[in-house]
């Protein structure tokens, strides 16, 4: 099992020296938003555009379900693409799955057997136990939906809880601490919002060594200076910044979207590595 799990983060951490990048693209496609109407051209050419510049890509499930089958279709295309033309990539489905027994059984199948994701995002509302089939699969990680990025997150995810040591903790407090002692064939990491900063290094302090993957920068105006020096590890890793929106439609122009694309990812990364340095941390 050891072994296996090295071969992920391996991989993992072999994607982002290849790039020098924690980045990870969000590619969630919107009609309304998009310079052209074919998605599978879109998303080739935005992958195209950031392959050198980024660790792994995100598909949301949801916006090519939203579609139907052809949507779907889209997905598959873009999948392949992705293992063709970027294979150092890790790719993560997200699509935030959560339920109990043979169901959730059937999502861990679709996620790692029959779409072939890297990694999926799971929701761990029915407890550890409903994650069990997600945590047989060797060289696959999960990411435990902890703190996600809206304002109201803190209607349910602030609530106060008794833990197992009977002391009150926030309820994504525990989710947090639970993820890091799960004993898994899989990596278990967590997705936690760049909307909170302020929480991240709290997050990280309970769980030191735990994967995280941060939504919310860019046009969620997470504060990134303060997701780099709360979020990474002791080496500097252990973090994802996903961007979608603002690295997807930095440009409307059917012909330059795929530059604007590139020069938005390299803005970023240089962003993001410069405060790495600044924390004392380098490729």
């Amino acid at each position: 099992m050891v072994d296996d799990l090295h071969k992920y983060l391996a991989r993992l951490n072999l994607s982002m020296r290849k790039t020098q990048s924690l980045i990870c693209v969000g590619l969630d496609p919107v009609i309304s938003k998009m310079p052209i109407s074919d998605i599978t051209k879109f998303n080739c050419e935005i992958i195209n555009s950031t392959l050198e510049h980024v660790c792994a890509y995100k598909p949301n499930l949801a916006f090519y379900e939203s579609m139907g089958i052809e949507g779907l279709k889209h997905l598959e295309a873009t999948v392949e693409y992705i293992r063709l033309y970027a294979p150092h990539a890790i790719i993560i489905g997200d699509g935030k799955r959560g339920d109990i027994a043979s169901t959730s059984a059937a999502y861990a199948d679709a996620m790692f057997n029959q779409w072939g994701f890297d990694a999926t995002t799971v929701n761990a509302y029915g407890g550890l136990e409903s994650l069990h089939p997600f945590l047989e699969y060797t060289d696959k990680c999960i990411y435990i939906w902890c703190r996600s990025s809206n304002p109201g997150a803190l209607e349910f995810q602030d609530l106060i809880i008794k833990n197992r040591a009977n002391k009150p903790v926030k309820l994504f407090e525990e989710i947090a601490l639970s993820a890091s002692k799960i004993k898994s064939k899989a990596v278990v990491g967590i997705v936690a919002g760049a909307s909170y900063p302020h929480e991240l290094l709290d997050l990280r302090s309970k769980a030191p060594d735990i994967q995280i993957l941060s939504p919310g920068i860019g046009a969620q105006g997470g504060d990134l200076k303060a997701v780099i020096r709360n979020g990474v590890d002791k080496s500097g890793r252990g973090l994802m910044i996903n961007s979608s929106r603002s690295i997807l439609y930095s440009s409307q122009s059917s012909t330059n979207y795929g530059r604007a694309a590139n020069i938005a990812v390299k803005s970023l990364k240089d962003d993001i590595n410069k405060l790495l340095c600044e924390n004392g941390f380098d490729w």
